[in-house]
């Protein structure tokens, strides 16, 4: 009986010890490219964006980012590090789609304001207030002097 007790618990082990290293990370955050938040595949090295998840294509190997019970109910399924809420409360959008200098809110709350906390334009970008058409505070460099009117100012076409 002591032989049976030593299998038991080393049986019990065994499967506490294997359902450990198989279970899911217990945070699934992670930097994915361009220092983007982003989400930890359940093999521990492959992180996807948040605009990634629940896009009907598996990126992780094994699916996960597609899951019903992780996309089932967007936003609300989402664990809250994937998602920015907007300053209209009933808009969001994926945490990796704030200050990426587009406006994806369609207000720029993702881009400008407090709750998004932008840095100010990088290198790569023009600084002008307010911006037309899909930009907010920032055009990219490479549409300076292209001939079409991005800044209110048209900084972007005689100072840029």
């Amino acid at each position: 009986s002591a032989v049976a007790l030593l299998v038991l618990v080393a049986a019990v082990a065994l499967a506490v010890a294997l359902g450990l290293l198989l279970r899911a990370p217990a945070s699934r955050f992670c930097a994915a490219s361009n220092n983007r938040t982003g989400f930890l595949c359940d093999d521990r090295a492959t992180c996807i964006l948040a605009s990634q998840v629940c896009d009907g294509v598996g990126h992780c190997t094994g699916g996960e980012d597609e899951l019903e019970e992780l996309c089932g109910d967007l936003p609300r399924s989402l664990p809250g590090f994937l998602v920015f809420r907007c300053s209209d409360p009933t808009y969001w959008v994926y945490a990796d789609q704030r200050c990426n200098g587009m406006n994806d809110c369609g207000d720029c709350s993702d881009e400008m304001g407090s709750s998004a906390a932008c840095p100010q334009c990088g290198l790569e970008w023009w600084s002008c207030s307010p911006v037309h058409y899909e930009y907010c505070s920032c055009v990219p460099r490479r549409l300076c002097r292209d001939g079409v009117q991005h800044c209110l100012s048209w900084s972007d076409e005689f100072i840029c």
